[in-house]
């Protein structure tokens, strides 16, 4: 097993959902098996800023050939998580030390390749970059690396990676649940500005925090990721009814409401019934998500 860098542009012609899928032609091919059951880091252009960027990391679960296409293949996903920040390639002088020669020039023939195999410290050290931004706004509950805080009175604060740190502790906190859904949390109530989707309401508790909460789209129990394509900024009470069904999503963004809704409640949602996502394409529910919970969990 062997970690790498896949390349992903956003609305590409090839069939990718990011952290489901990755399509690759098959020149890719003996790269993406050695990764079979090790992780990759996204990295590639970003919609409105200049140069390429890491952007996240998953694992690879499996490698399919593409009935549809010859020559084609998927490369099947598992665990994807953004990172805070996009993490720029020539950062600290750049992290893959075979694509950032040591004079700051770029190796042209590394950086056209779409797969590229990365060592465990490259690897490690561009994951302690992305995720190592603060949370604005942690909850009270929040304690990543220890069962309980020392003082119940005093609120625990996250734990930045080290850069430099080792692969394995790294990859350790990245599957460790309370950690990823803290950061999921992070994203989610940062990219809808604290704001509930559903409802239009921004409210903010006597500490500043946000009373808003990050939803699953695809629960994590039945195979969901930590993507924010896969999240959404939801009120409590609207988050509780979206997990039970009584409301969807349409792809184009309009609230559905079930019919097993036993009181008309358009009067909490937003009077146009439209729900409030981030302008940026990337970072809005993807279809594939809502389709999913339109047909296993919205009771029509």
């Amino acid at each position: 097993m062997v970690k790498a860098i896949f390349y992903h542009k956003p609305d590409s012609a090839y069939k990718d959902v990011t952290g489901v899928q990755y399509h690759f032609p098959k020149m890719y091919l003996s790269r993406v098996l050695q990764t079979v059951g090790d992780w990759i880091i996204y990295y590639g252009p970003i919609p409105g800023m200049g140069s390429r960027y890491y952007s996240g990391l998953s694992q690879v679960i499996a490698v399919e050939s593409d009935p549809d296409m010859p020559d084609h293949h998927y490369a099947f996903l598992s665990g994807y998580m953004d990172f805070d920040r996009p993490v720029g390639y020539v950062e600290q002088g750049g992290f893959e030390k075979k694509l950032v020669m040591p004079d700051g020039s770029i190796n042209s023939g590394r950086s056209v390749q779409a797969v590229r195999l990365v060592e465990d410290r490259e690897f490690a050290a561009i994951v302690a970059a992305g995720l190592s931004d603060p949370d604005e706004w942690p909850q009270r509950t929040d304690s990543i690396y220890e069962a309980h805080s020392q003082n119940a009175m005093e609120e625990p604060e996250q734990a930045p990676y080290v850069a430099g740190a080792y692969e394995r502790p790294i990859i350790s906190q990245t599957i460790n649940r309370p950690f990823r859904e803290a950061k999921f949390r992070q994203h989610v109530r940062k990219i809808y500005d604290r704001t509930c989707a559903f409802t239009g309401l921004r409210l903010i508790n006597g500490g500043g925090r946000p009373e808003v909460e990050a939803a699953h789209i695809i629960p994590v129990e039945r195979g969901g990721n930590d993507s924010v394509q896969n999240g959404i900024a939801l009120s409590g009470t609207v988050h509780w009814m979206f997990d039970r069904g009584l409301l969807s999503l349409s792809d184009e963004y309009r609230i559905l409401c079930s019919r097993q809704l036993n009181a008309d409640v358009s009067h909490l949602l937003v009077s146009d019934m439209m729900a409030r996502v981030p302008p940026e394409k990337r970072l809005r529910p993807h279809p594939h998500y809502l389709e999913w919970h339109r047909g296993n969990v919205f009771k029509q």
